[in-house]
């Protein structure tokens, strides 16, 4: 499994629609086509967290395809109201805002 984490500013007084309108996104097919298998949320002291789990190591590529999807385009511009650049001068796309993992641990079964 593949995960990516975007870090970026939102008001903590925003997080029932940020959560409204990724439930409704993720109750489309849009998810299972960019390979998506989990989404987590957190919001902290102003800061938002984008946890997001895929199936397979071309998740990135996957989402690079469905960017113009209506449904994509649809959900990026109605989180624009809540949900900032981490840093809006080194801002261009999502991969600007990711956290770079430093260490990896999974229990053994």
């Amino acid at each position: 499994m593949h995960s990516t984490l975007i870090v970026a500013r939102m008001d903590l007084a925003s997080t029932a629609e940020v959560g409204q309108l990724f439930a409704e996104f993720d109750a489309t097919d849009m998810p299972h086509r960019m390979g998506t298998r989990r989404r987590q949320l957190f919001a902290y002291r102003g800061l938002y967290f984008h946890l997001q789990d895929f199936d397979v190591e071309n998740g990135g590529e996957l989402i690079e395809e469905a960017k113009t999807d209506p449904s994509f385009v649809k959900v990026s511009d109605d989180l624009k109201p809540f949900i900032t650049a981490y840093d809006p001068k080194t801002w261009r796309s999502p991969a600007d805002a990711m956290a770079t993992r430093f260490y990896d641990w999974t229990a053994s079964r």
